[in-house]
């Protein structure tokens, strides 16, 4: 039996193929894929291509998604049964170091991941390893949340774990650089931690009506403004007790210190491109300050879990940041769409 696949050869060598669809052994299971989110990361990777992965040995991106329980195996660690509704956390380690037995599978370094270096879900069909399968990775969905929304569960659990370190308190002010979907779910968690003051900022007018759109409370900002200025009146000289910097611009890193106010917190989220690692960074604002600087990657299964709740109680809808969905034949121009910065997020829809 064949399936279609979205599967990267190399740098900028994306297809649509056809593949056959998984066989799985007794302690796996089978997810026919319902939804998939096209994510930064497949951008760069697409870019870049993808290390151990080429010509002869391709891999199948996706990492954000949500389906069918199609098959479960005879002797698979689980109470998951075919027709099930589900979502899928893409990060699973060994289940034994440090990291692991701590709930903090997503850090382990013999961790695996869907998309990233085994193949992922931009195909009618997925197989779950068994350790996924045991280690609680595929969460049964409530019925009032979509399969879309189920799919940017993902990207919304790792905005959580960076939640989690920026600490935002009632009445603190946030300013978020970056309105992408990322930047748009930083800012909508500050909303509900109520932060007195929220803002994005980003050069594209675009995203920032869809800013706008999604909650009018948010304040947007756009490039054509100084951002030292803006901060300087919208705080009243003492700069933003959280910043994030959802955007991969090494300038936006330099500037945030510059802005946050004294015990402020910064978040980097998101990587770098390979090419433009090195930040110089003004470390006496730091120092002076009592500044809290942090980075978070990925996110636990616990966070995973976490946010889906937030979806099931319906305190976050992620069906609004959906620009667009279609087939998997869009694929290739969702990839183009995104790149120019159109939109917030898309999904190929099985």
């Amino acid at each position: 039996m064949m399936m279609k696949a979205g599967r990267l050869y190399g740098p900028e060598d994306l297809r649509i193929v056809s593949v056959p669809v998984p066989e799985i052994a007794d302690d796996e299971i089978l997810i026919r894929v319902r939804a998939a989110a096209l994510c930064g990361s497949d951008l760069r990777m697409i870019q870049q291509g993808a290390s151990g992965f080429d010509e002869d040995h391709p891999l199948t991106l996706g990492h954000e998604f949500a389906g069918d329980v199609e098959k479960v195996g005879q002797s698979a660690d689980c109470d998951l049964k075919p027709g099930d509704r589900v979502s899928v956390a893409p990060n699973f380690g060994c289940g034994t170091c440090d990291f692991c037995v701590s709930g903090q599978g997503h850090l382990c370094a013999d961790y695996q991941a869907f998309g990233i270096n085994i193949d992922g879900a931009f195909a009618e069909y997925v197989k779950v390893p068994a350790r996924a399968v045991r280690q609680g990775n595929v969460a049964v969905l409530d019925d009032g949340v979509s399969y879309g929304a189920a799919a940017i569960n993902e990207p919304f659990s790792c905005v959580q774990n960076g939640f989690e370190r920026n600490q935002v308190r009632p009445g603190d002010s946030v300013l978020v650089i970056g309105a992408g979907a990322i930047g748009l779910m930083h800012a909508r968690l500050a909303r509900m931690a109520g932060a007195g003051t929220v803002v994005v900022n980003d050069l594209s007018a675009e995203r920032l009506q869809a800013v706008r759109d999604i909650d009018s409370g948010i304040i947007t900002v756009d490039g054509s403004q100084d951002l030292r200025d803006f901060t300087k009146a919208i705080t009243k000289g003492r700069g933003f007790d959280v910043i994030v910097t959802a955007a991969p611009v090494p300038a936006i890193q330099q500037i945030s210190l510059e802005l946050a106010a004294v015990n402020g917190r910064v978040c980097f989220f998101g990587g770098l491109p390979r090419d433009r690692q090195e930040v110089t960074l003004n470390t006496n604002l730091i120092h002076y300050r009592q500044l809290i600087v942090s980075g978070t990657t990925r996110a636990s299964l616990a966070q995973y879990r976490r946010t889906l709740g937030y979806l099931s109680t319906g305190v976050m809808d992620l069906d609004a940041l959906i620009t667009a969905r279609g087939p998997l034949e869009k694929l290739p121009e969702f990839v183009r769409q995104a790149r120019q910065a159109q939109g917030i997020k898309y999904v190929i829809e099985f």
